[in-house]
Formats: structure tokens, C-alpha cells, sequence
């Protein structure tokens, strides 16, 4: 499926609000309801959207702890990766992982309840032989822009 100029918004609209209903959204497109729910039906069985979900604004939780973390492997073979995916995948508190370019192998974003909860992961980490070589830890202190959507309008000339 190729999409175009109105797909494109309907994405657009939609990852800033999942809760609009069809008939504010098809406003906002240039559709009528019924085509509008057509194309957001054939985005969703295309695999285009995933899924909606609430932004949650864990400041309002409680305290947290943020932080990027380095992840250097000692080897860089098919199965150093696979593990070490595998035991990451199962830590609630890595949210965000990616196997980056660079001086390092994995860029890590975890949330947790404190730095010892932080440190304590880590550890566990490290002492599971799943082919840490070294670690690198930036706490962030401050998120002054954070966003939620991606820049569909300026990715997509359609």
C-alpha cells in the first residue's frame, strides 16, 4: 500500500490524539466520516498503526529516575546480540533499547524508582554473562522537550 497526501494527515492526526472520533478527524482531513473510517480501517490492517494507547505523565506517579545507558559487548557475533537481547527484553524498566552506530553497541533508556533501583539492574546485568563489556550512565536531570509524534508531514513528501 502506497500512501498519500491524506494518509499521511490521517496518521498524522491520530498519533497527536488516538481518542478523536472519525467524524472530528474526517474535519480535519477533508474526508466524509465513511471514507475517512475507510482508509483509518486499511491503516490498521496494513500494519500503519500499531496500536493506541494513553501518554502517561509519570511526574504526577511520583518520583523517577531516568537514564541512558552505553552498552559495550565484549563480542559482536549473531548469538553475543541474540542473548544479550533476550535478557534485556525482560527488564520492565528498559523502555527503549537500540543497536546504534558509533563507539558503543546499544543505547538504553530505562525509568525506574531511584538510582539504586537503577544500579541494582545493572549489576544483575553484568553478573548474568550475557556479554557485557562495559557500561556508560547518563542520569537525566531535566526533559525539556520531549515528543510524542513523529515529524510524519516532513518524512513523507507524499
Amino acid at each position: 500500500m502506497k500512501l498519500d497526501r491524506i494518509d499521511i494527515k490521517i496518521l498524522h492526526e491520530l498519533q497527536k490524539n488516538g481518542r478523536i472520533t472519525n467524524v472530528e478527524l474526517a474535519e480535519l482531513v477533508n474526508l466524509s466520516p465513511s471514507p475517512c473510517l475507510m482508509r483509518v480501517k486499511k491503516l490498521q490492517a496494513e500494519g500503519y498503526i500499531e496500536g493506541y494507547s494513553a501518554q502517561i505523565n509519570v511526574s504526577k506517579l511520583g518520583q523517577t529516575l531516568t537514564v541512558f545507558t552505553e552498552i559495550t559487548l565484549k563480542n559482536h557475533r549473531q548469538i553475543d546480540f541474540a542473548r544479550f537481547l533476550a535478557a534485556v527484553e525482560k527488564v520492565d524498566q528498559v523502555i527503549e533499547c537500540h543497536l546504534v552506530s558509533g563507539g558503543y553497541d546499544y543505547m538504553l533508556k530505562f525509568v525506574t524508582a531511584g538510582i539504586g533501583e537503577y544500579q541494582t539492574i545493572m549489576e544483575r546485568l553484568t553478573d548474568m554473562d550475557i556479554g557485557i563489556d562495559k557500561y556508560f550512565s547518563f542520569v537525566v536531570l531535566k526533559s525539556p522537550i520531549v515528543k510524542n509524534h513523529m515529524p510524519l508531514t516532513s518524512l513523507f513528501s507524499a
